[in-house]
């Protein structure tokens, strides 16, 4: 998709936590971007499905106070708990030169936690299509894998076909994994109001 009459974009570097090698991606996004078309578009360059929940975490520069991003839900309400509208709020509001780094969570089970973080804020060029990824490393792990201590188990089983779980993980995985596999030039971005708009109606 071609953004149009925007004069700026945004750079983020989003890695996931805890993974060595470090599995990340380079991906460049419109300035007026929400934090949910940030979703969608880290979504999609990462790999994820988008089965689950997520949330971000970042400090509101104008008090200097943590605040957290996502879907509102009563379950939070019930404890106090304030999360606001990722759809209503832009990423310009928080995302700067001096606050470049958000901490975004995706599925609570297993609990993938990233660092996203703003590496620069670019002019945007006449007829690129925004947002898109630029470069990265590593495959994403496979959905419901049971978090980064599944995953490495997983890997582990994998490097050995005579594993006794070796065959099982096979017909799980649905056919071969291959950890070291990404290429940006292969990477696809939804629509994110398409994709909010099947959520509301799911």
């Amino acid at each position: 998709m071609i953004i149009k009459n925007i004069h700026e974009v945004y750079q983020f570097k989003i890695s996931l936590n805890n993974t060595k090698p470090l599995i990340w991606r380079r991906i460049i996004v419109p300035s007026t971007y929400s934090f949910w078309d940030l979703h969608v578009a880290i979504q999609d360059s990462m790999g994820w499905y988008d089965y689950h929940l997520h949330m971000f975490e970042i400090k509101n520069p104008g008090t200097n106070i943590k605040v957290e991003i996502g879907i509102p839900d009563e379950e939070y309400e019930a404890f106090d708990r304030i999360v606001l509208a990722d759809h209503k709020e832009k990423i310009s509001k928080y995302f700067n030169d001096t606050n470049s780094n958000a901490r975004y969570e995706y599925d609570f089970g297993d609990s993938w936690i990233h660092t996203v973080k703003l590496e620069k804020i670019l002019p945007t060029t006449i007829g690129e299509k925004y947002p898109k990824c630029i470069a990265g490393k590593m495959a994403c792990p496979p959905e419901d894998c049971g978090g980064i201590g599944g995953y490495y188990h997983l890997l582990s089983v994998l490097s050995n076909p005579n594993n006794e779980e070796y065959t099982e993980m096979i017909e799980w995985l649905g056919g071969e994994f291959d950890p070291e596999i990404f290429d940006p030039k292969d990477v696809s971005f939804d629509d994110p109001k398409e994709r909010f708009k099947h959520m509301n109606e799911g």
